[in-house]
């Protein structure tokens, strides 16, 4: 089957691009003029508020809200402290993640499965996926700085930082923040000022590649203070094709460090860019057979990029012509993506999923509805699971659903069928590029998860509340309403501070209180 890429930019109020497997929809995204993705930009910002409570700190970058810094994402070159102080503790910093990686390094050689960053809960915890983009600080800064000092000590109001958004703007809540920095290319990732934590993805399992890729980056020279990770996408490409990815990397780099030098905080100096730079960079694989863009504008964008990105895939780019049909009705992409604004998913078998995304988790209920062609029950249930497995997998990544996330399988018997089911899930969340924490079916048929919010989901993008529910789903029945209207009437009577009352109701409200109450 044919795997295709398709761009759709023939609105400029809404960019959509989508992965379709032969006419099967396998990966989404979506970008609103209105809510233009922030993560991964880089802003020049000012501390405007030093929380001690919190070991944390707020900052004023530009956004709509005070962004939040935590003490562990805070780089000791910003600690107001003695420069020796500073270099001591940097030096120790290294020390420690070195031996991090080290026992990181055996562990992985040790099992062949490293996809795990040592962070399980418990045994019965698998950590899988996750991107190489990620910017987070090395462990041995959140040990060992908040042992060594407090926030309030070494962190003043209206100091200027240099942070990079990691997780976006979420209803109350602020965007969070970082001072270690990354920036992704295709094959790299070059973090400036994490001097240990590059090396090769956890993701590739292959020793040949490993040995490869390390002699690779051993000739990548960088900035002093900084390292660089190799990405999964980059396990088979030539050492020409990583090093022009590291150059591009530089040079993002050097324009950064220019523009900083002269702005005033707070402003933003680097975009992370759109969304079809992002897609071609991520999501992007050779695999991939062709890219068609519909709109000019975003042709000549994806073709560039390309070209500067990988030259000899420039060709798979082209442009969607058909005035008559638009492109996404051509592949038939509406209708799944519509099934997607959908609370229930339908299984081939005739089984189907519900999901339910509450304040604390997203609930996920698997039915076997018509599948009843197998002999026995447990038949069925084993059956109906697998294949809810995979689609669970799927709708995770389309809908971009995430957090705490708990999946009701159909009970099962057999502890086997448990266990397939498990090893399913586990397959099919491979291709995620979320870093997600699988747990085991408990007793009572729930498998809990979580999952890395990569963008605000589906919902959060295409909705609003809606005013008269408030989100629940329900509003009050027209005979309850009625009664609830009379009591409010009855209480302002009973208070004697009104000469008349007026009260304004939908008009089958208005129908039953004039016909039944009167």
């Amino acid at each position: 089957m044919t795997k295709r890429m398709l761009i759709d930019t023939s609105h400029p109020e809404e960019t959509r691009v989508v992965v379709l497997d032969g006419n099967r929809l396998e990966e989404f995204d979506v970008e609103t003029s209105t809510k233009r993705q922030i993560k991964g930009n880089v802003y020049l910002a000012k501390v405007v508020r030093v929380e001690p409570s919190l070991q944390a700190a707020f900052v004023e970058y530009g956004g709509n809200r005070h962004g939040f810094l935590a003490f562990s994402e805070v780089h000791p070159d910003y600690y107001q402290i003695p420069v020796a102080d500073r270099q001591a503790l940097i030096a120790e910093h290294e020390a420690r993640q070195r031996a991090a990686e080290e026992e990181e390094e055996e562990r992985g050689n040790g099992n062949g499965n490293s996809h795990g960053d040592g962070s399980a809960d418990g045994e019965d915890v698998e950590v899988l996926g996750g991107e190489e983009t990620v910017s987070t600080a090395p462990p041995s800064v959140q040990a060992n700085g908040l042992r060594h000092y407090k926030i309030q000590e070494v962190i003043k109001r209206r100091q200027i930082v240099l942070v990079q958004v990691v997780k976006e703007e979420r209803g109350n809540k602020g965007a969070a923040l970082t001072t270690y920095l990354s920036l992704a290319g295709r094959y790299c990732v070059f973090m400036p000022n994490t001097a240990r934590g590059g090396g090769v993805s956890r993701k590739i399992s292959s020793q040949t590649d490993r040995r490869r890729l390390k002699s690779i980056l051993g000739d990548l020279h960088g900035p002093a203070g900084g390292s660089v990770i190799l990405r999964t996408a980059g396990a088979e490409r030539s050492k020409a094709e990583i090093k022009r990815d590291f150059d591009f990397l530089m040079r993002q780099w050097e324009q950064i460090k220019d523009t900083t030098l002269k702005s005033i905080a707070p402003s933003l100096i680097h975009e992370e860019g759109n969304l079809i730079k992002r897609a071609m960079r991520d999501i992007y694989s050779r695999d991939i057979e062709e890219i068609i863009v519909d709109g000019d504008e975003g042709y000549r964008g994806a073709k560039d990029f390309m070209k500067m990105l990988t030259p000899s895939h420039a060709r798979k780019v082209q442009p969607y012509r058909d005035q008559a049909m638009p492109l996404f009705h051509r592949f038939q992409v509406e209708s799944q993506l519509d099934a997607m604004h959908s609370p229930v998913a339908h299984l081939r078998s005739g089984g189907y999923l519900v999901f339910n995304q509450t304040e604390a988790l997203v609930a996920i209920d698997v039915n076997s509805g018509k599948a009843t062609k197998e002999r026995h029950i447990e038949e069925t249930a084993l059956k109906t699971n697998l294949e809810a497995a995979d689609e669970v997998a799927r709708q995770l990544r389309l809908r971009d659903l995430a957090g705490l996330i708990v999946i009701d399988f159909i009970d099962m018997d057999d502890g086997r069928n448990n266990a397939a089911v498990e090893r399913r899930l586990k397959e099919a969340l491979k291709l995620d590029r979320a870093r997600i924490q699988v747990g085991r079916i408990s007793a009572f048929g729930l498998l809990e998860m979580s999952r890395q919010r990569l963008r605000p989901s589906l919902m959060e993008t295409a909705f609003h509340t809606c005013r008269h529910c408030h989100g629940t789903g329900v509003v009050r029945s027209i005979e309850s309403t009625a009664i609830q209207m009379l009591r409010v009437v009855e209480e302002e009577g009973v208070r004697r501070r009104s000469a008349e009352v007026t009260l304004k109701v939908p008009t089958p409200v208005a129908l039953y209180i004039l016909n039944n109450k009167r």
